[in-house]
């Protein structure tokens, strides 16, 4: 085929462009996350990390650890991951407010900062990247509220408040959306309660003081996540309530999903947390390259890309988890809820 000069000038263009892109060579990327109270982490958040960094950038080095609910542990994983050559560190800080400083050591060495699922408000990373988390908040409360509504309780009546660890700036988001969703409401709140590492057994213990001092006055609980609503739920059970009052929930772990299959939970938030993990290793090989990530908002003066999750209930949960691959049945559908699972026709 003849080419024309102006075809031979547009393919030499070509060539020089893409010799002098900036390549990613073998750099190296962190992956700093919070806590082991969830399983999250080291069950879909990381594996989806490694997965995605594997084919972006399948010459980087990876670092990964967990500050397990210690504000100090963490900053010396922070500190030790800069010393080993990390030029992009994605952080989910187990305290939103000592991270800012995290951020500014980073920014000190030229070292960029991906804020991960909880933001870091007061000094702004270099990009953040979450579900929208005070439409979790929202969304939670607002499906408990319409679910009470359709059962026919009475206005006026009261529900709990479970929030998540006070010194995580996402469950500040989760707690403000749920506010906007229980304010709105016809039903007030009996009482609430931040708790501490997000810890279940916190959870459980403060429920547990609630449900003796206000007994059936109790119509439901929103709890911020799977881990506070299933200590909800132990409580109502040690306590001998039946039927239980709808607890709300949020992460669709097997075990809560086993719950809502069972009945014992209203609801929880599907967000596979590998789409967020696999947009942190896109934008971390973007900052490798020097590149500016795409931002679809901007939240505490940092550019973000937030992920909205979808509410699963036990009308939908075959569709939203199953039918969608997010859990199998074998994973989920023990031999305890084997008939339940039946039932529903997850199979």
């Amino acid at each position: 085929m003849q080419m024309t000069r102006t075809t031979l000038l547009a393919a030499a263009s070509t060539l020089v462009a893409a010799m002098f892109a900036t390549p990613v060579y073998a750099q190296t990327v962190a992956f700093l996350m919070p806590d082991q109270a969830s399983t999250r982490y080291e069950e879909h958040d990381w594996p989806g990390f490694q997965a995605a960094m594997a084919k972006a950038c399948p010459d980087c080095t990876l670092i990964y650890q967990n500050g397990n609910a210690d504000v100090a542990l963490q900053q010396q994983q922070f500190n030790s991951v800069i010393t080993q050559g990390a030029t992009v560190v994605v952080l989910d800080p187990v305290d939103s407010a000592a991270a800012a400083a995290l951020v500014q050591i980073a920014h000190s060495q030229d070292v960029k900062v991906i804020a991960y699922d909880r933001p870091i408000p007061d000094s702004p990373a270099d990009f953040y990247v979450s579900f929208d988390n005070e439409g979790i908040g929202y969304a939670i409360a607002q499906s408990l509220v319409e679910h009470l509504q359709a059962s026919g309780v009475p206005e006026g009546s009261g529900v709990l408040q479970i929030n998540g660890s006070p010194t995580d700036a996402a469950a500040g988001l989760i707690r403000d959306g749920i506010d906007r969703a229980l304010d709105a409401s016809p039903y007030k709140t009996l009482s609430e309660f931040d708790t501490p590492d997000w810890a279940p057994p916190k959870a459980q213990e403060w429920a547990a003081g609630q449900i003796t001092r206000f007994g059936a006055d109790i119509k439901g609980i929103v709890a911020a996540n799977d881990g506070t609503g299933g200590g909800a739920i132990a409580a109502l059970k040690a306590a001998g309530v039946d039927p239980l009052p709808p607890v709300t929930g949020n992460d669709a772990t097997i075990a809560a999903l086993q719950l809502i299959i069972a009945g014992d939970q209203y609801n929880t938030i599907s967000k596979p947390s590998e789409i967020v993990a696999a947009a942190a290793a896109d934008i971390a090989v973007m900052l490798l390259k020097g590149e500016t990530p795409e931002a679809s908002t901007t939240l505490y003066n940092t550019p973000s890309k937030l992920f909205v999750p979808a509410v699963v209930t036990k009308e939908n949960i075959k569709a939203e988890i199953f039918d969608a691959g997010i859990q199998t049945a074998a994973e989920v559908c023990t031999a305890e809820y084997a008939d339940a699972c039946a039932a529903l026709d997850i199979k």
